[in-house]
């Protein structure tokens, strides 16, 4: 399979080290993200799903460590919003251009901003999904934080 996606792309334009790991992807697993880190050996907690959310009137992005779920009221307030709720998949579709499963914070079709729960900062390395099934990218926190203007905050 191809490796070039919009995110793998993005990330080499903004000149990101990054690794690729591939996967047999499930599509009939109960939660992607930790299936993800079982498949691939790494840690849950620093292989980040991607979640998008409308937060108020906004839709963000919201990277959160693939073992915990995130906590939306505390979203709404680092959002600075009433209120948050997951997009429906048909919706993170359209918006992203990615397909549920394969939705990357990278190469969005739409940028809109981004939120990362803060204990992710504290890996020397995160992964997160590379743009399609069973494609994930592995990088510095520091370079998710510069490429995406990503707001750290505790959301979990």
């Amino acid at each position: 399979m191809a490796k070039s996606t919009p995110a793998t792309l993005a990330l080499q334009k903004a000149g990101v080290a990054f690794d690729l790991h591939e996967y047999d992807y499930d599509p009939n697993a109960e939660r992607i993200g930790m299936q993800a880190a079982e498949a691939l050996g790494i840690e849950p907690a620093r292989l980040l799903k991607t979640l998008m959310v409308k937060a108020g009137s906004e839709v963000v992005c919201v990277l959160a460590p693939s073992d915990r779920e995130v906590n939306l009221k505390k979203l709404a307030a680092a959002a600075g919003a009433k209120s948050a709720a997951m997009l429906g998949a048909a919706e993170a579709e359209r918006l992203t251009g990615y397909h549920v499963g394969g939705i990357s914070p990278f190469g969005q079709k739409k940028r809109v901003r981004a939120f990362v729960d803060a204990s992710a900062l504290a890996f020397p390395k995160v992964v997160c999904n590379g743009g399609r099934r069973g494609l994930q990218i592995e990088l510095a926190p520091a370079d998710l934080v510069r490429v995406l203007g990503v707001v750290a905050a505790e959301i979990c």
